[in-house]
């Protein structure tokens, strides 16, 4: 489990958990590596210092399922005997997350387009049975594309689902292009404002800045969805990776994994090594 010193140091914190992705996909010799190292530091903030009891999280953008394997068992729900069986035959923790037993993976995603409506519907649950839980979704730029995530926007905004909080990691890249190359900018600030949202843009790569956000939201009661805007690099910590679209894809080489580790420690965690 994630120590309190390590959580009352942020950056700290963003080293420790991308050390464990990269060491996650070294041995599973898997890609989706970039994607993970993308969208690591929103689920650390939102697991670790906001997402109450009754709260509910979605990980949409389920080919990043490594970053909610290390956040979970840092957390203490899947067991290091557990975490290590990933991506392996018979595995409870696949590429893409499947429910099992576990309550942090209320569903199996990776299918895109599918998680904000699902955390659309929690949402609007929950305000039914007056709890108001926060219900959080986690998606791609690239799932912005999808009918499905304007058909939940809409359903959110005409419900008044408030207790809805939509976070965008905006990395720039979806399969095979850049997101602004293929169906246009559709994860833009602007329009989510225009439809309804209340909308904030953030550096995806600050933990405070993202909790400050966060709270922020909690406290405004004004009927209006929320998306976060979550301006992030894909494959951030790791200098070969970053912004290059094959890190969607790509597992390392030997030599490939050690320069990652030697790069995110001095990057993160003040420790010199030879690279």
């Amino acid at each position: 489990m994630i120590i309190k010193e390590i959580l009352n140091d942020p950056g700290q914190l963003g080293g420790e958990l991308r050390l464990k992705v990269l060491g996650l996909y070294n041995k599973a010799n898997a890609g989706h590596i970039g994607s993970s190292l993308s969208c690591i530091d929103l689920l650390a903030s939102v697991l670790f210092f906001n997402k109450n009891e009754e709260d509910s999280f979605i990980l949409s953008k389920g080919h990043a399922a490594a970053a909610l394997y290390v956040c979970l068992n840092a957390l203490g729900e899947i067991s290091d005997e557990l975490l290590d069986t990933f991506y392996k035959d018979g595995t409870t923790l696949p590429a893409h997350p499947a429910p099992r037993q576990y309550k942090g993976i209320p569903f199996a995603t990776g299918s895109l387009g599918h998680g904000l409506p699902i955390a659309t519907g929690i949402a609007h649950a929950s305000k039914m049975d007056g709890t108001n839980a926060i219900s959080y979704a986690l998606l791609s730029d690239g799932e912005t594309n999808e009918g499905t995530t304007w058909e939940a926007a809409h359903y959110a905004i005409q419900n008044q689902l408030d207790n809805l909080f939509m976070i965008i990691d905006k990395n720039g890249l979806q399969g095979f292009n850049f997101t602004n190359q293929v169906l246009g900018e559709t994860s833009n600030a602007e329009k989510w404002k225009a439809i309804g949202f209340e909308t904030v843009e953030v550096d995806g790569h600050d933990i405070s800045a993202i909790n400050e956000v966060i709270k922020e939201l909690k406290t405004h009661k004004n009927g209006l969805p929320k998306a976060i805007i979550a301006n992030t690099i894909k494959g951030k910590g790791v200098s070969y990776m970053e912004n290059k679209m094959e890190w969607h894809y790509l597992p390392m080489s030997p030599d490939q994994y050690s320069q990652a580790t030697q790069e995110i420690k001095e990057r993160y965690l003040n420790v010199l090594t030879n690279v």
